[in-house]
């Protein structure tokens, strides 16, 4: 009987470890964030690598806050969110808060060229993810002095820049595929896979993605004021 009694005992015991493990496992779980679809997983690497780096900009540049946003046509709130890693902003907003930093996008958001090769090979080249469904693929990578930027516009259906932007230099484009609108003043010129355009930074410019597919332009500016 004693030797029944303790291997009755034994079997509540082992249950209430395999009940408890079961129990923390439960937990584990359903505490479990999900996982981010791709796009998403870019845009939050994205945002507190380039937070830091508009702090650092800000300090270096003796402002506050309150000034860029002020020179940059924002909220102080938008700042100290972008700077915390809490937002990410658009394509043009982000062209803003450059200028008003007396920089570029490249400088906020491409680590230094490396200086072992000339080549950044497929699946290798950095893609910033901007707020409102524009990527950025570096084709160049930032440096210091460096006259010519180049990426690829990756831009989902439906979606338009932030307004049109204005700047100095020159710009050369090539749609890879679907169809853009280019935008440039008051002027509208639709634009197909295949075709090519360029014009005068100075011009306020913009585009949408009038299609239904992702668009995807190849596009270069020189000097990296972008």
């Amino acid at each position: 009987m004693a030797t029944a009694a303790r291997k009755a005992s034994a079997r509540k015991v082992t249950g209430k470890k395999v009940t408890a493990s079961s129990k923390v496992v439960a937990r584990t779980v359903k505490g479990r964030r999900p996982a981010a679809a791709p796009a998403d997983e870019g845009a939050g690497k994205t945002a507190p690598m380039l937070g830091v780096r508009i702090r650092h900009a800000r300090r270096v540049a003796h402002l506050t806050m309150t000034q860029v946003a002020a020179k940059a046509g924002c909220s102080e709130s938008l700042i100290s969110k972008i700077e915390n890693g809490q937002a990410t902003p658009s394509l043009a907003m982000l062209h803003r808060i450059a200028v008003a930093l007396d920089t570029n996008i490249a400088a906020l958001t491409t680590e230094e060229a490396p200086l072992d090769s000339p080549v950044l090979p497929q699946g290798r080249r950095p893609v910033m993810q901007t707020g409102g469904g524009i990527a950025l693929e570096r084709l160049v990578l930032a440096k210091r002095g460096g006259l010519l930027q180049a990426n690829i516009h990756i831009v989902e259906p439906g979606v338009e820049t932030d307004g049109q932007i204005v700047h100095a230099g020159e710009e050369v484009g090539y749609v890879l595929e679907g169809t853009i609108e280019l935008l440039l003043g008051d002027e509208r010129h639709l634009i197909h896979a295949g075709d090519a355009f360029t014009f005068s930074s100075q011009i306020p410019h913009g585009y949408r993605n009038t299609g239904s597919t992702v668009a995807r332009i190849l596009w270069v500016n020189t000097p990296a004021t972008f």
